[in-house]
């Protein structure tokens, strides 16, 4: 339990640190926030706002869980660590679109869809092989569980993921709230794990609680970054 608290301390202070250098960076980069049209005009004031800030409570969750790694005995942290990546490269793909280009949407919601449907289907694929998926689907509240085809239970544990994804994807929005409401999230996962046992996998959602406090700091009204989806996809 120490190592999981220590853990969510050093990744709060390690994104503060980084937000600090990194949201000079993204204004002199001119990495700014674009405002849809369809948004209501009185939003227009956030244009030109950092985005792509998730970044620093990114880098900062995968220090904290690769100087976790010579104690870590539970292997699957480093694949929800990679799944969690794969969607942020994809909204850094989204974001750098928007500014290399100078416009309000970056990858079409086709190829979004498509690239997060590969990343699921390859993580569930390699969590079958190497043993760490069970096609044992558990409805909670009743304490009923049944088992599936692992054809079908993947296609359903992508059909799950990819929701889950743009859900909080949408939820951060314009106005940046994925971090206050991901916060309570992160909490429940991090004590769900260690109820389980799994103290190994409580590491990734505490250093997102630390990180996503120290991010508060900078994205406060008014907000000096937005995450982007580079950190929202990552979420």
């Amino acid at each position: 339990m120490t190592r999981i608290l220590i853990t969510a301390a050093v990744s709060a202070v390690l994104t503060g640190a980084i937000g600090w250098f990194l949201i000079p960076v993204l204004r002199t980069l001119k990495a700014g926030q674009s405002i849809r049209e369809v948004g209501p005009t009185w939003h227009n004031y956030k244009a030109g706002t950092p985005m792509m800030g998730g970044l620093m409570f990114i880098a900062a969750s995968v220090v904290v869980i690769l100087l976790s790694a010579f104690v870590v005995n539970d292997p699957t942290v480093f694949f929800v660590l990679g799944l969690a990546l794969c969607y942020g490269f994809i909204g850094f793909l989204d974001d750098y679109t928007k500014i290399r280009f100078k416009r309000n949407l970056g990858l079409t919601s086709i190829q979004k869809a498509l690239l997060q449907m590969a990343v699921s289907a390859v993580f569930l694929y390699v969590m079958y092989k190497t043993g760490n998926m069970s096609n044992h689907l558990y409805i909670p509240f009743f304490n009923v569980s049944f088992q599936i085809h692992p054809l079908i239970y993947i296609f359903f544990a992508m059909f799950v993921m990819v929701g889950c994804v743009n859900a909080v994807n949408l939820t951060d929005g314009l106005d940046g709230l994925s971090s206050s409401v991901t916060i309570p999230v992160m909490v429940f996962f991090a004590v769900a794990s260690v109820a389980a046992g799994r103290y190994d996998l409580a590491l990734l959602p505490a250093s997102l609680v630390g990180g996503l406090i120290a991010y508060l700091f900078y994205n406060w009204y008014p907000a000096k970054v937005f995450m982007g989806d580079t950190g929202s996809l990552f979420l």
